[in-house]
């Protein structure tokens, strides 16, 4: 059944993209409940949150991290026009792998915002993030804080990757924080290698490139 035909099962109320994402999640996690953060009013109708909701698994992959997944960077629902795309909307969701910090008391609430500050960036200047991209905060990533982390990379998820869906390519694209001194170097040469040979050497400790504000 190719994708197209996939997708005529579905109507338009139905969320197909959804249902793509969460079925390559449960690869990953089985079923496996995530605590699900949505937004309260959908951005469509004047919401101020771009994401239709982050979802936030408890990993034990390599060591105790948080896993934050998003839902609104790709098409979510049925759209028949839409539909055999290159590329689902964006063409992305946002991933974020996140160790816990005593200073959060439970989940990571700062850390949906700024994925919420990502996407609103997106959806505003029409500039999309892939991998091998880099942006700098210029401020701790967690305000208030003090952590080093003050700038992101892009990289793909190492257990999502990408997926095809009716709407097109979705990649599951991991957000990094990296330290001022790092963020420093790929000010200075912004280039795609750059980004890719940072990323290559965080990997070497720390595979699943997960971010830790305490990091130095």
């Amino acid at each position: 059944m190719t994708k197209e035909e996939y997708a005529n099962r579905f109507s338009e109320e139905e969320a197909v993209g959804w249902f793509f994402l969460d079925q390559k999640i449960e690869t990953v996690y089985g079923k496996a409940v995530p605590r699900h953060y949505g937004a309260e009013i959908p951005y469509v109708i004047g919401g101020p949150d771009p994401l239709d909701g982050v979802s936030i698994f408890d990993s034990e992959a390599q060591e105790t991290h948080y896993h934050l997944t998003t839902y609104g960077m790709s098409e979510l629902y049925y759209d028949k026009e839409l539909v055999g795309g290159e590329f689902s909307k964006w063409g992305f969701e946002f991933t974020f792998r996140l160790k816990p910090f005593e200073g959060d008391e439970g989940d990571p609430f700062w850390a949906v915002e700024v994925l919420n500050n990502l996407a609103r960036y997106v959806f505003e200047t029409e500039t999309w993030f892939e991998e091998n991209h880099f942006v700098p905060i210029n401020e701790p990533i967690r305000l208030d804080t003090e952590t080093e982390i003050v700038g992101l990379i892009f990289v793909q998820d190492p257990e999502l990757g990408t997926i095809e869906t009716p709407h097109g390519a979705v990649t599951f694209l991991q957000m990094v924080g990296i330290t001022a001194k790092e963020l420093a170097v790929l000010m200075e040469t912004p280039t795609i290698e750059t980004v890719e040979a940072l990323a290559n050497t965080l990997r070497k400790e720390n595979p699943l490139l997960i971010t830790d504000l305490n990091r130095t």
